[in-house]
């Protein structure tokens, strides 16, 4: 087991320094390449074979999910009709470390004949490929972490991590919101995070609400009612205050005697309708409350309850 080990790390401490060798030393042309793209009125064509191929589906993906349109393009299929898919708008990235793969020809041989902004991604800055690219992100000559210099495992690395460098650097040169971010992530855990209070919060007849000058035992009927064991209380529109299960616990000697009024407690845990469902988790995580009343220019527009959060996959 120990041995297995020994070797993990070997690998992944030769990838490690590969990558802070290509931090410090990063292709003269990077920066081109990012104005490039984030100049680009079409998409940002990537293409790649085998390994490469791979990794430059997910650079793709990535890149597409930060703010820059992306589309990869199989080599084999643009040969069979899906060269269609490039056109003199875009700017096409091909992934090949030894910069001569054949599978790419027909996608190279595209892009010049339509002047289609060609970037070359490889470690081969004499290769067929990048001599004909109008940019050229040139990756460090390095070895393979498997030993026998020849699996892909360094060079792998290398890509992937210059195309998060790329995608990163155009998400803050476009200023890409955590709110743009939530556009392209709609689904699963994360797409849950993201989710806006309003989105998951009750409206309406749903949320409790009684007048400050209200009975208490018409307050009462209000918070069992609307089942969150909690009611807003207001004054003219605003919120001035909150009834929980604890105030009327400290208010028992004579209840009914009293306004919604006397027994509310001033200080309410509000929530804004567009923040973000996990910021109002972490509310209700620092206070130690289940429910939140949203509120807009300190008037009830919604109520939210941990319930609510659960369901939705948020907590």
């Amino acid at each position: 087991m120990k041995l297995h080990q020994s070797v993990a790390r070997e690998v992944l401490r030769t990838e490690a320094h590969a990558l802070e060798h290509l931090a410090e030393a990063l292709p003269e042309d990077f920066d081109a390449v990012v104005e490039l793209i984030a100049g680009c009125s079409g998409r940002l064509i990537v293409s790649g074979m085998g390994k490469s191929g791979h990794i430059g589906a997910k650079i793709t993906a990535t890149l597409a999910s930060t703010g820059t349109p992306a589309q990869f393009v199989h080599p084999g299929e643009a040969s069979h009709g899906d060269l269609g898919m490039i056109t003199s708008e875009d700017v096409c990235l091909l992934l090949s470390n030894s910069g001569e793969t054949v599978e790419l020809r027909d996608i190279l041989a595209h892009c010049l004949r339509f002047k289609v902004a060609l970037v070359a991604l490889t470690s081969n800055a004499d290769s067929t490929i990048a001599k004909a690219a109008t940019h050229r992100l040139t990756l460090p000559k390095l070895a393979e972490a498997c030993g026998l210099g020849m699996v892909p495992t360094t060079s792998t690395t290398l890509t992937l991590g210059m195309g998060d460098a790329l995608a990163v650097a155009l998400l803050r040169k476009r200023a890409f919101t955590a709110e743009d971010f939530a556009v392209f992530h709609p689904g699963g855990k994360l797409g849950a995070q993201m989710a806006k209070v309003a989105d998951l919060m009750h409206v309406g007849d749903g949320i409790p609400l009684v007048d400050v000058d209200m009975a208490m035992g018409d307050a009462l009927l209000e918070m069992t009612s609307k089942g969150f064991g909690v009611t807003g209380v207001v004054r003219d529109g605003l919120l001035i205050g909150v009834i929980t299960d604890g105030d009327l616990r400290r208010n028992m000697d004579n209840l009914m005697g009293h306004t919604a009024g006397e027994v509310a407690t001033g200080t309410v845990v509000t929530v804004a309708p567009e923040a973000f469902a996990a910021k109002a988790l972490a509310d209700m995580q620092a206070r130690k409350v289940s429910v939140l009343m949203v509120t807009q220019d300190e008037r009830p527009v919604g109520i939210l309850h941990l319930h609510d959060l659960l369901r939705a996959g948020v907590a």
